[in-house]
């Protein structure tokens, strides 16, 4: 009976043994599961910051861009006030349009075509339409009065347009 007894304390001792190893296993996921969760908010955090600080300095490369055609213009001001010829004047607004222009493209954004084009109502608002004058197809831009522009392929604003009417 003495080795009954003794395998019955063994199995005694090894269950105790398997229940503290349970229980620090349990006590270690508890852990990791803390640390889970706190890198879970950390991220969310981050993901959060990230996010507004792409939307306040989101512009700042167009700024950079631009900067220097708001100078440019300052000094056709300038230059038109102190009286220099007209001529010189307007020789530099037209290169600050080409510099605005080229700041823009870089960003991704450009100026829809629409002059002599078929209306596309995705990216045209047609304000007036006119009697089909001789030669051009019912349904094609006659004016453009504002021009439209998009970003990659989002519709900025739409190009305001008189489109020629009359029977295809």
């Amino acid at each position: 009976m003495l080795v009954g007894e003794d395998s019955e304390g063994e199995t005694s001792e090894d269950s105790e043994e398997e229940e503290l190893d349970l229980e620090s296993k349990i006590v270690e996921l508890q852990k990791e599961l803390q640390y889970a969760k706190a890198e879970t908010v950390n991220v969310g955090q981050r993901a959060a910051r990230d996010r507004n600080q792409a939307l306040k300095y989101g512009g700042a490369s167009l700024a950079r861009r631009l900067i220097p055609v708001v100078d440019i213009l300052g000094r056709a001001i300038e230059s038109a006030e102190s009286g220099e010829s007209s001529e010189s004047v307007i020789e530099g607004v037209k290169l600050t349009l080409d510099g605005l222009k080229s700041s823009l493209e870089s960003e991704g954004i450009t100026q829809i075509e629409a002059l002599g084009k078929n209306f596309d109502p995705t990216c045209m608002e047609a304000i007036a339409t006119i009697p089909c004058p001789e030669g051009k197809e019912p349904g094609t831009v006659i004016e453009v009065v504002e021009s439209g522009y998009r970003m990659h392929e989002r519709i900025l604003r739409a190009s305001r347009v008189i489109v020629s009417e009359g029977d295809s």
